[in-house]
């Protein structure tokens, strides 16, 4: 199969016996997405990326749930591209797909497969390599009523920023629910989203800092400092104190072409001591920061308002 899944069901018919398909799983030329639904080795993917097992679970699922079937919520945001995160310990289940049917009854709920009974509109479903999925904008919408508000965050703040939907598209998306339960939460996950974070970490520090009663930073600002030079940060406060968000991904967007990443850090280096370099206070953090932000709060705090 061109998408590199193979279902039990069609080895059978194509002669694979069931003892030669265990001796493939056993070999590891096989690896089980779900059962009945396999994919095959290769050394260059990381199967163990969470994201990318429920794609192939999602692609196993199509081909069972029927044409009526609308993949939806969080698979469906996998399928756009979308980046998920789920609370530490949280009880989501990230495994299972979830997907919609144009229909006032039927949700039902298996070990696999979450079907949501809900009306779609036409223009509320798209193809994705050819599987029908709900729009960016009902995806959003749908994640915004039934993930908690830091989850539902993420792929918000991502459809902006990569401009897949405008706030007027989800502000929209919430209408057309009418009262659908989530939708008061929703709108204020909509409320609070904003295009201009870049990422998962950003998202989640943006949350942090409102939830510590920090003032409100500016987003992505550009300091320009004596030597000409332009400088964009993460977060920005008028009294000169600047919030980095230190994920190891950034490093990878800063990257530039034969750069490896110590290049990436030490020239970060460089752009730190560049900023203090202007009397500007700059407070980094890093995912574990989120775990517990309090420390951080409390050091933007004390750089707020220096002795």
């Amino acid at each position: 199969m061109g998408d590199g899944l193979y279902l039990r069901a069609e080895m059978m018919a194509d002669g694979i016996t069931e003892r030669e398909l265990r001796a493939l799983c056993r070999t590891g030329a096989l690896d089980p997405v779900r059962p009945g639904a396999y994919v095959a080795a290769d050394p260059t993917r990381t199967d163990a990326d969470p994201v990318l097992r429920h794609w192939y679970a999602v692609q196993a699922a199509v081909r069972r749930l029927g044409p009526a079937t609308v993949v939806s919520h969080t698979s469906a945001a996998v399928l756009h591209g979308l980046p998920l995160w789920f609370p530490p310990g949280s009880a989501h289940d990230a495994v299972r797909v979830q997907a919609t049917r144009d229909r006032r009854s039927g949700a039902r709920r298996s070990a696999h497969v979450d079907l949501h009974a809900a009306a779609l509109q036409p223009d509320e479903v798209v193809a994705v390599d050819g599987v029908l999925v709900t729009s960016v904008a009902r995806t959003v919408a749908d994640i915004a009523r039934t993930l908690p508000f830091e989850a539902a965050l993420v792929p918000a703040d991502a459809a902006l920023h990569r401009h897949l939907v405008t706030p007027a598209d989800l502000a929209e998306a919430l209408d057309r629910g009418g009262r659908r339960k989530g939708n008061s939460t929703a709108r204020r996950v909509i409320g609070f989203a904003d295009g201009r974070a870049e990422s998962p970490g950003e998202s989640l520090s943006r949350l942090a800092i409102r939830s510590a009663r920090l003032p409100e930073p500016t987003l992505q600002h550009v300091v320009r400092t004596r030597d000409g030079r332009s400088w964009r940060v993460d977060f920005w406060w008028r009294s000169g104190v600047v919030g980095e968000f230190d994920g190891r991904v950034k490093y990878g967007r800063l990257l530039k072409p034969g750069e490896d990443p110590g290049d990436a850090v030490f020239a970060e280096k460089l752009r730190e001591d560049a900023l203090r370099a202007e009397g500007l206070r700059v407070v980094r953090w890093t995912w574990r920061d989120l775990a517990d932000f309090a420390p951080v709060a409390a050091r933007i705090r004390s750089a707020l308002t220096p002795s």
